[in-house]
């Protein structure tokens, strides 16, 4: 049992150097930013690159996440699924680009085609070469990408924004540039021309791929729906300013974004190898559980509560009222880490069908909630419907996960931070602009804390455990 949670600790702090300093800085460069574009212009940013990342597992087929889960496993012919998963990413990648030009049919992207495909392309090359190097334990190479990939990003920004006043093209194309250096970097460090097979070609293993990626791809197009189709539809009913400044306030609850994202790659990896024995897997889902909760639900009170001060740092003036959706946000992202981890336990077990149902449930019930909400309440609306939708989400997802890893969900506690973090968000919401409100969400903060103390400190405690013993191993 150890071992297990040696592996995960490892890998998790591993990834946290990797991705998480990577992001913060990402995350800083929100003045830089806010002070180079508009809130249109932002807007019309986040617009393009959320298309993009809609488009990204169409295009390859979602086989990034297949070649992990076969490459991650002990027995399993490495090479064999990098190179077939590898022929079905330029497959995809070849229809992608032929039917391209679909995409001048709409008046707000059809400047930016060439912008897409370019983006599209070059993260699908990444992310394959990135997920594989991750799955065969190359996790320092990994998070040294990460690393790199910020720095190029940040570098790209600082000239094509600052320098030669790119705009919104500027913005975009950081990333793609950035994305296909990284892929390149991993490529060779790595040896990845060794690992390309031609004569491991093999129409089973393609098969056995696609049988596991294909239901991965509606299940991404109706998280992104719940997640990013709000956007688009503030900018329609309201404004380009309006979902400037909505779209900027998701940025800060990604710092709890980016701690699920860390863990989720250092659990899927210790997950995986580790799910031969449903019984070990039960109990090793069951502890972590009972932490990641903890801290997830702290994670977003905390940020509820620092939402105006995180406002004033992160954001350019013109942008600061939009720390007002932040609160609701963060609420809706603790659930959103939640569905990450029932969403992993379906990728263990491989029923990525029930990844495509509840993901199908949460979208459907978003956008009906978004065309009710947004009209009335603008952007508030939005980020209200979002936490629904991904509160129902969890709820179903809860119900239907004994089926396959009977882990403890541990329901009075989630209930009782449901509350605790609902009543944050509503008095940060309502009074969060002057005194008397800030003090109530603070005791409310407080009783978060003290509630969830034991677990935090527990799963601390044996974070610590665990890695004297590999020390003295």
């Amino acid at each position: 049992m150890k071992n297990k949670y040696t592996k995960l600790f490892s890998n998790t702090a591993i990834f946290t150097a990797g991705k998480f300093i990577s992001k913060l800085i990402v995350l800083f460069m929100l003045p830089f930013y806010t002070s180079c574009l508009s809130s249109a212009e932002y807007s019309s940013a986040d617009l393009i690159t959320n298309l993009c990342n809609l488009i990204i597992p169409i295009a390859c087929l979602g086989v990034s996440e297949g070649i992990f889960r076969g490459a991650a496993m002990r027995q399993s012919d490495k090479e064999a699924f990098f190179t077939n998963g590898s022929v079905i990413m330029l497959a995809g990648s070849a229809v992608f680009l032929v039917l391209s030009p679909i995409l001048e049919l709409s008046d707000y992207f059809s400047p930016y085609v060439w912008l897409i495909v370019l983006y599209v392309l070059a993260s699908n090359i990444h992310s394959v070469c990135s997920q594989y190097v991750c799955a065969i334990g190359k996790s320092k190479l990994f998070a040294l990408q990460g690393v790199l990939n910020t720095i190029l990003i940040v570098l790209l920004n600082i000239l094509f924004l600052a320098l030669w006043d790119m705009g919104v093209t500027g913005y975009v194309l950081s990333v793609a540039v950035a994305d296909f250096a990284s892929a390149v970097f991993v490529f060779f460090v790595a040896g990845l021309y060794r690992a390309f097979k031609p004569s491991k070609i093999d129409f089973k293993i393609i098969k056995e791929l696609m049988r596991f990626c294909l239901p991965l791809i509606p299940s991404t197009v109706f998280w992104w729906i719940t997640g990013v189709s709000d956007r688009y539809l503030v900018a329609y009913i309201c404004s380009d300013e309006v979902n400037g400044l909505y779209s900027v306030a998701y940025k800060i609850p990604t710092l709890l974004t980016y701690v699920v994202v860390i863990f989720n790659d250092a659990w899927k990896l210790s997950a995986v190898s580790e799910s031969d024995n449903i019984e070990e897997c039960t109990n090793f889902y069951s502890r972590v559980f009972r932490y990641y909760q903890a801290i997830m639900f702290m994670g977003g009170a905390c940020i509820a509560v620092a939402s105006p001060l995180l406002s004033i740092i992160l954001f350019a003036d013109s942008y600061y009222s939009a720390w007002i959706y932040v609160p609701v946000l963060s609420a809706a992202t603790v659930f959103t880490a939640l569905d990450t981890f029932f969403g992993s336990a379906y990728f263990t077990v491989k029923k990525t069908g029930m990844s495509f149902f509840t993901a199908f449930f949460g979208a459907l019930i978003n956008i009906i909630l978004n065309l009710i909400m947004i009209p009335k309440w603008g952007a508030m609306g939005a980020s209200i419907a979002t936490f629904i939708s991904y509160f129902l989400v969890f709820f179903v997802r809860a119900l239907t996960m004994h089926r396959f890893i009977p882990f403890k969900i541990y329901p009075i506690k989630i209930i009782v931070n449901t509350v605790l973090i609902c009543a944050l968000s509503v008095v940060m919401t309502a009074y969060g602009g002057n005194i008397y409100g800030i003090v109530i969400s603070v005791i409310i903060l407080l009783i978060c804390l003290a509630y969830n103390l034991r677990d935090i400190y527990v799963g601390i405690k044996d974070v610590i455990t665990t890695l004297k013993s590999r020390k003295s191993a």
